[in-house]
């Protein structure tokens, strides 16, 4: 019943700056955990970030901590991934994602298997 949908990809140059939304529909988003997943061409999708439901708890991939920061604002029914910093190996479609309603992730956070609700992706290229 929740449909997710990705905002906000487009290109950027090296070392510049995009914020992407998550949106949601179906339910609101305070019932639900979500995390941010990415999938560059012949890759294996891999977890980004994710946010708990009450923004309480956070988790980053190493590769972009410091670099991108997840939020979310449950009244306005979003989620937001901040990237900064954006490097070439940064460009991947990126997907927000949610596990099942009233489900908080810990260690399993990055495992596309948690996840029930998915959005079609937003592209993001990163290149001079």
């Amino acid at each position: 019943q929740l449909q997710l949908v990705e905002s906000g990809g487009g290109l950027v140059q090296p070392g510049g700056s995009l914020m992407l939304s998550c949106a949601a529909s179906g339910f609101t988003l305070d019932n639900f955990a979500i995390g941010w997943f990415r999938q560059a061409p012949g890759k294996e999708r891999e977890g980004v970030s994710y946010i708990a439901r009450s923004g309480e708890a956070t988790f980053y991939v190493e590769s972009v901590e410091g670099r991108f920061t997840i939020s979310r604002d449950n009244a306005k029914n979003r989620v937001y991934l901040q990237m900064n910093s954006l490097k070439p190996e940064d460009t991947a479609v990126y997907f927000c994602a949610a596990p099942p309603r009233r489900t908080a992730l810990f260690a399993s956070w990055h495992r596309v298997s948690e996840y029930v609700s998915w959005g079609q992706g937003t592209q993001v290229t990163v290149s001079s």
